[in-house]
């Protein structure tokens, strides 16, 4: 059973959608024993770096997201869902992350000439095949809705990037916890096989 964290974000009902119909049992939830049982964990997103960190505090959701990770079962983060694994982002500099990950989540340049937030399908530059980007080929389109991005400290972590004006970071891995800044929930097929990968693993 695949746990979608809930802490009320715009995106879960469509992410709960997307695992049922690749036919896994999941369940949403922020019952903090439901979310440890589990056979893996799922955090969508949706919003504001800061707003959701208040929110997932409120509702002791992120000390449960951390004692998931520790417990080395399969963590999926999508879109905020990744940013939030960061210790702070220029969106909300006043707030910390969940710092599972060093880096920092920044703004994306406006002087690229390109529209900010960046929402629709960009390839995919893939760094490691395996994962959940298994069977995945390069230059695979996939949905993104973002203005801010991912710096992270250590690029070995990184498993796909993307071009948007320049090349942004947008996918991260590292050993039970993988997130993408895009949506595979809405990424057609490629963002069906990302999604069953997972549950694979």
């Amino acid at each position: 059973m695949i746990a979608i964290i809930d802490y009320g974000a715009g995106n879960i009902q469509s992410v709960n959608k997307a695992l049922k119909y690749i036919g896994c049992d999941c369940v949403v939830t922020r019952d903090k024993d439901m979310i440890l049982k589990a056979d893996g964990a799922v955090l969508p997103g949706v919003g504001s770096f800061g707003d959701t960190m208040d929110t997932m505090e409120s509702y002791g959701i992120k000390d449960t997201v951390l004692d998931f990770i520790k417990t080395k079962k399969h963590f999926l983060g999508i879109c905020l869902g990744l940013q939030l694994l960061f210790p702070e982002s220029e969106e909300s500099p006043n707030k910390k992350g969940l710092s599972v990950f060093d880096g920092s989540i920044t703004k994306i340049p406006a002087d690229t000439g390109l529209k900010i937030p960046h929402i629709g399908w960009n390839s995919l530059d893939i760094v490691k095949k395996d994962g959940i980007f298994k069977g995945i080929e390069d230059n695979a389109y996939v949905y993104f809705v973002h203005s801010y991005y991912v710096n992270a400290e250590d690029e070995s972590i990184i498993s796909a990037y993307t071009e948007y004006g320049q090349k942004l970071d947008i996918a991260v891995e590292k050993d039970n916890v993988f997130a993408t800044q895009f949506h595979p929930e809405k990424s057609g097929e490629t963002g069906m096989t990302i999604l069953k990968n997972f549950i694979a693993l």
